[in-house]
């Protein structure tokens, strides 16, 4: 499976930026995907995830009520549709995919390049 993103950009604080990760081979539709950030000088966090069906969707509480994670498994596309955007949402943003089993987020198996996102206040 190779993921790719796509969608970043500059926004204005309070603004809304969408991110989509195209995953190619015909399993991809059979694997949890996740968004994961990485703001200068800090950790990679998990932002989002999705399972393969799009039925079980988790957020990170610092997004809840703002980002909307999706899937399109006839696109082989997930998405993230970011509102409400915040200065500090800017980071890299990258997509990954893993069996979606408890704790798959901890090493996803494949990862997307990253896509940069930044929030001027």
């Amino acid at each position: 499976v190779q993921l790719q993103a796509f969608g970043g950009g500059l926004v204005q604080a309070g603004g809304s930026l969408g991110l989509a990760c195209a995953g190619s081979g015909r399993t991809f539709s059979s694997y949890a995907v996740g968004w994961f950030r990485q703001a200068p000088g800090k950790v990679r966090d998990l932002v989002a995830t999705i399972n393969w069906s799009g039925s079980s969707i988790y957020y990170a509480d610092s997004v809840k009520g703002r980002f909307t994670i999706s899937r399109d498994n006839a696109k082989n596309t997930v998405y993230l549709q970011m509102n409400s955007l915040k200065p500090e949402d800017t980071a890299v943003y990258y997509c990954a995919a893993g069996s979606g089993l408890t704790g798959w987020a901890r090493r996803p198996d494949y990862w997307g390049q990253g896509t940069e996102v930044t929030v001027s206040s």
